[in-house]
């Protein structure tokens, strides 16, 4: 029998959240002020759940490395949330998001989460509303929806192209107000080195003060990881440099499980890497691809001459342009899912069509020159003007273009210095987001008891790939509406437990394991930097276990990142002092958790001998280069449990996907 008990309660799809809620054991408000709850990273997920719980009137502490809950990654997120309500009255429903997002993830997530994502998701825009969030809105003043990947319907709300950084700081004025009341206690600057259990809960962490360097104890009833994504392990992605996996690997080494941790989003919009000494990507944003057209010349002999710079690919006329999404999917067009985009992109830069002068000549056109003609013949039409001058047109839709994307257009000019109203943007596929992480049961409780895992930190609801405008969603839905009712399920049996002491043995052996780690990185003697060791871990996993996969290369990864990792161990040195702010001593401990969380990658990608999503193996493809999934034999969440420093020992559990309520097909956007 498998360890996994996902929870899901019995009764039909559409009554199984509600019915859920109604049987919870609940605290009441006179008993709130009696228990503390740890909540790890303010970024939408994390936000959004510290002040509903000290809205609530549990007693909060939250905690950010950054040096304000406002620098959260969460601010990068450009295009918008979806939400169900069919302001486009266009057929969405409940229902229809459920369906996309499940088929979108290729049938590899939970139904009953997903519905009650779907279900939520209203929710969601009328309390950002209420908190002043900015959506965009159309000419009667009415919200404003776009379309976005994977879908046939409008049901995207944006704030231009800023919609994380607004949303965050709608949840951040809510956390505001309540470290006004004492409700919640910041603890800005301080990063989550370890996990403390006592008698099997968890029952506090440990911290770095990342200003002091002061080794902190912290205690509380339960604690909230929502911590992000581990998209850096590649060392090249759009995540921030200092988003990192430590606080969700740390409870995996504690007990928690690591779900399906080969699932990573590819996105295809991203600025080309234009060097070798590069440390980040910049992401330009799904929507664009509501206006542009992708695309690279249909001749080879024109895409070697735009790297080469003898010619502009406004020049190469239409006819001599392959519209490569259009013609392989034509049902969906531009808008296929983020896993499809990308590996059509890199379908035809590997066959030579590439057309950036780059190391490896990967990149790909996004042209808005048809949209700012369509759009400016709209606009003349409804300003009547009659019979307009060519240029009238042009500068009408580039109007309507820097209405809708005009700081992204403006970002995209000062990274290249390239106009993207005259010359089509340069975009390829960079690593996004990551669906795998912390196994969560349909209470969002990790295999940890008090232990709860929220957003991108959990192994979420995105199945194999994410639709666009679903990460912002799955945060707030988290956070908002689903933790604040299911931890106060587990919290009930608290109230008499009174506060948690810190000078007791647990704690005291956390602490000095912490401790220990920060002595060895200050006093070993090596040779080469934390970031040397970063970029060979990130070569090794964006070339064998990044796009497109084989078993060969996923068993040579493996072996590759067992050298590296001694080498780490051995060589690493860190610069600078432990009783202070010591950036280098922060991605030691990141660095040595992305080496281990790599290889488990390469693992799960290994042993999951199918196609799904963001899994790609080249070994089950279609001859027409699409995935092949297995549903016999892989329609299951891989969860790992930890055995040692030893990842190769990690045990797979398996928790069986279930569909009662829709059909699984082959997915298809042709």
């Amino acid at each position: 029998m498998s360890k996994l008990d996902s929870k899901i309660p019995a009764g039909p799809l559409a009554d199984k959240w509600t019915n859920h809620k109604n049987h919870m054991n609940l605290v009441s408000p006179n008993n709130r002020d009696k228990i503390d709850i740890i909540v790890v990273g303010t970024g939408l997920a994390g936000g959004s759940a510290a002040a509903t719980l000290a809205e609530q009137g549990y007693n909060v502490k939250a905690f950010c490395y950054q040096d304000s809950p406002r620098r959260a990654h969460s601010i990068a997120a450009q295009g918008g949330i979806n939400a169900a309500k069919n302001y486009q009255g266009d057929g969405d429903s409940t229902y229809r998001l459920f369906y996309d997002t499940i088929k979108g993830g290729d049938y590899r997530s939970r139904e009953a989460n997903v519905y009650r994502l779907a279900e939520v998701s209203t929710n969601i825009i009328d309390q950002c509303v209420s908190q002043g969030v900015p959506f965009g809105r159309d000419y009667g003043g009415q919200l404003d929806n776009r379309s976005f990947g994977g879908v046939q319907v409008k049901r995207t709300f944006y704030a231009k192209g800023q919609t994380g950084q607004q949303l965050l700081l709608g949840a951040y004025s809510a956390v505001s107000r309540q470290v006004g009341k004492g409700r919640i206690k910041m603890y800005n600057r301080h990063e989550m080195l370890d996990l403390v259990l006592v008698d099997g809960k968890a029952r506090g962490i440990i911290a770095r003060n990342l200003v002091t360097g002061e080794i902190e104890r912290h205690s509380a009833h339960a604690v909230v990881i929502a911590s992000g994504g581990y998209g850096n392990v590649y060392f090249l992605s759009t995540n921030a440099m200092g988003s990192n996996v430590s606080a969700a690997w740390k409870i995996h080494k504690k007990g928690a499980y690591f779900a399906n941790p080969c699932y990573v989003q590819i996105h295809p919009t991203c600025i080309p890497v234009h060097g070798t000494a590069q440390s980040k990507l910049t992401l330009m944003s799904e929507s664009l691809r509501n206006s542009g057209r992708i695309w690279v010349p249909k001749n080879i002999e024109d895409a070697v001459a735009i790297r080469e710079g003898r010619l502009k690919a406004e020049s190469i006329l239409p006819e001599n342009r392959d519209y490569y999404l259009e013609r392989r999917y034509p049902a969906f067009g531009n808008l296929v899912p983020r896993d499809v985009a990308s590996r059509a992109a890199k379908e035809r830069c590997d066959a030579g069509y590439g057309i950036e002068n780059n190391d490896t000549q990967e990149g790909v056109f996004l042209d808005f020159s048809t949209e700012i003609i369509k759009k400016g013949k709209e606009a003349a039409q409804e300003q009547n003007v009659h019979n307009p001058t060519e240029q009238q047109i042009i500068d009408l839709g580039k109007a309507w273009i820097e209405e809708k994307y005009g700081n992204l257009f403006i970002m995209y000019e000062k990274i290249t210095g390239e106009n993207p109203y005259v010359t089509p943007m340069k975009i390829y596929p960079a690593v996004h987001y990551t669906m795998g992480g912390v196994w969560v049961d349909y209470n969002l409780q990790s295999t940890i008891p008090g232990c709860f895992v929220i957003g991108e930190a959990n192994f979420s609801d995105h199945g194999a790939n994410r639709l666009g405008a679903s990460a912002l969603m799955q945060g707030l839905a988290d956070g908002y509406f689903v933790l604040p009712y299911t931890i106060a399920d587990y919290l009930s049996a608290d109230i008499r437990t009174g506060a948690i002491p810190t000078n007791t043995a647990d704690f005291d052996k956390a602490a000095q394991d912490v401790q220990d780690k920060v002595n060895f990185f200050m006093t070993n003697k090596g040779t080469h930097s934390v970031d040397y060791f970063h970029k060979k871990l990130g070569h090794i996993m964006w070339n064998k276990v990044g796009m497109g996969r084989t078993p060969e290369g996923l068993r040579e990864a493996i072996a590759e990142i067992d050298e590296v990792k001694k080498d780490f161990w051995q060589n690493v040195k860190v610069l600078g002092e432990a009783d202070g702010m010591n950036p280098e001593l922060e991605k030691a401990f990141r660095v040595a958790d992305f080496l281990e969380l790599g290889q488990l990658m390469a693992i799960d990608a290994l042993n999951r001998e199918e196609s799904c999503g963001g899994h790609f193996r080249w070994d089950h493809a279609t001859p027409e280069g699409e995935a092949e999934r297995d549903d016999e034999h892989y329609k299951f969440v891989s969860a790992w449990e930890y055995q040692g420093n030893d990842i190769k020992q990690e045990v797979l559990h398996k928790e069986d996907l279930i569909y009662e309520n829709i059909e699984v097909k082959t997915r298809s956007y042709k």
